[in-house]
Order: structure tokens, then sequence, then C-alpha cells
């Protein structure tokens, strides 16, 4: 039976594993804390792609004595696989817990419920879901991937109030106020693995595609930008564009055809930003080639689970067409 501290709890937890965004790849965002007598006494959460999970973290790093009326709250439930790391119900059961509150099942097809039933069978006493729709909210990109096969997809933009998205000539147009700039920043940008934009904006605004003026700050963890990702067929991106100059210039993905300048890939590559070679079909490139490149990891590269689509307007039509949509955002300007 749920009780009224539960949610209280399972709160923390998902504090603590918004830290780890943007930092555990293609993985779950997970927070633990371990709860005596109503006031935590330890807690933990994922903080890197391939490191301990956040209930191994906790349980390893603790010396505290487990005592049987302990309680362990997870917004995960805990994973009982062997991967790249050990199985979180290895240790839950080693340690002694006997007492564990989840917040939400585990989508992949290797747990999906068995990590419940083993710490069952084992004599723990296991509660959940509890605070279940913040805890999937806050990994949505990690439940796409695993159920969907692709990042979850949020299509972002702005209009005048009579719906107009440039100037006559093609040109940026100035329509958000600071305000709504500092909010998409905060609340779109930052909580997105990566922001995507077809060539045509880079050659046509040459934005910096950052989070400059996102208002979330963590004194645990030093801020990470999110990948840029730039839908380029022909290759035509200008080298001083800012997302290939700047310091973040590692952080950019550029998702070409396979028959580009080799030279200017090199050049591209040199400059340590990632270079993605994608089948086109009738001029649109394999989203499938694509999201299976985007959510692997591979060398330096751990994957996303998420995605803001910030335009053109063909880049948006383009995902609408395609069904690949999750989320819209549109921001009114004031005139």
């Amino acid at each position: 039976m749920l009780n009224a501290h539960d949610d209280f709890f399972l709160s923390r937890c998902l504090s603590l594993a918004s830290l780890g965004r943007g930092r555990v790849g293609n993985g779950a965002m997970v927070g633990a804390v371990l709860v005596r007598h109503g006031s935590i006494i330890a807690e933990a959460y994922h903080s890197e792609f391939s490191k301990p999970h956040a209930e191994r973290e906790l349980l390893e790093k603790s010396d505290l004595k487990i005592r049987s009326e302990d309680v362990l709250y997870v917004n995960l439930e805990p994973c009982c696989h062997h991967g790249k790391t050990p199985a979180c119900t290895d240790i839950i059961l080693e340690r002694g817990i006997k007492h564990v509150v989840y917040g939400m099942i585990d989508p992949d097809p290797r747990v999906a419920g068995k990590g419940i039933e083993l710490l069952r069978k084992n004599g723990v006493d296991v509660r959940g879901p509890v605070s279940q729709a913040l805890c999937e909210r806050l990994n949505r990109g990690f439940i796409s991937v695993r159920t969907k096969g692709r990042p979850w997809i949020v299509l972002k933009r702005a209009q005048t109030k009579s719906g107009v998205i440039a100037n006559p000539d093609g040109s940026h147009l100035k329509i958000t106020s600071r305000e709504q700039d500092v909010w998409s920043h905060t609340f779109l940008r930052a909580q997105s693995d990566a922001i995507l934009v077809g060539v045509g904006t880079i050659i046509s605004d040459d934005p910096n595609l950052n989070t400059r003026l996102s208002q979330i700050s963590s004194q645990k963890e030093e801020k990470i930008e999110s990948y840029r990702i730039i839908l380029d067929p022909s290759l035509r991106i200008p080298l001083s564009s800012r997302v290939v100059t700047d310091e973040n210039k590692h952080r950019t993905i550029i998702v070409t055809s396979k028959d580009v300048d080799r030279e200017k890939v090199s050049e591209l590559q040199e400059r340590g930003m990632m270079i993605f070679k994608i089948h086109l079909n009738e001029k649109k490139f394999s989203l499938p080639e694509l999201w299976k490149y985007l959510t692997t990891p591979s060398g330096d590269f751990h994957g996303i689970t998420s995605i803001l689509v910030e335009g053109g307007s063909k880049t948006w039509e383009a995902f609408r067409t395609a069904g690949c949509l999750d989320e819209e955002v549109v921001l009114i300007g004031e005139r």
C-alpha cells in the first residue's frame, strides 16, 4: 500500500534524475533516495553513460548499515539485466533492502516488470507505480526510443499574429520577445538532447543553436550544451557558420548524403564535427536510418533520446508528413 510520503520522495528522485540530462546518452535519467523513519539518509543519480545506475551508485558508496525498515525510492523500475553495468536488483538484494518504491515500469524489453518480479520473489516489499505521469514525462525520450525506435520529437516555430514566419525575401525576421526566448531556451532547448534545423536556416540566419539564455542551473554539474543536428543533403553548410566554428562545434552533427565533397567532409571532421551519411529517398533522408544513427552509441557519441526541431518550414513539413511529431509549440509574436 502506498503512503502519503511516497510522492514527496519520488519528487526528490526526479530532481536528482534530471541532473543526468544530456549525460546518460540513450539511457534513462534516474535518481534514488534511501529513507529511514521519514528522512532521506542517502541519495544518488545516474550521472553518466556507462557509469553505475542510481541504485547501485547509492548502495555501493553508502557505508550505512541497512536496516529492515529502510525504504529505497527510485523513479524507474530497477534493472535486472547485465549490460554496461551489473543489474541493480543484484545489489538491492545483496545489501538487504526490504522495501522498494518505484515510479514507473522500465519499458526496456529486457526489464519490463521483470525487475519488480525478481525482487518480490526474493521477499522484497515492492510498491508502485508512484507519480507515474511525472516519471514518464521526465523520461519521455527514453520511453520513445524503447517503444518507437526513435527520439521524442518536439516541433517549435515562431510566427507573427498574422502567421508570417520570415521576411518576404526569406531572410530572418525577429518575432519573439526576450521573455519568450528565455522561456524557449529554458524549457525547450535545455530540456532536449538535440536541436535540429535544415541547412537553409544555417545559411539564412547563422544561428548559435545553444542554450545561452537558459535559467536552469545546477551546482552539482557543469552545463552541457545540446547537440546541434543540421540536415544538409548536399553539404552546403558554410565553413564560417557559427555551429562549425564556435566552442561547441564538437556538439554539431551534420546529416548529409552518401555522395558529397569528401574534402569538405574531412575538414568538418577535423574540426571535431560528426558526419552521418544517410540514404536519400526522393530527396528526403531515410528517417529510420537516421534514428538508428542518433540512438545508437558509437565511440564518444552515446546516443540521444529527444530532439527539438526548430526549422525551417520545409523541415517542419517533412517531420509532420512522416508522422514523426510528438509535440508542437507555437510562439506568437506581439505584432
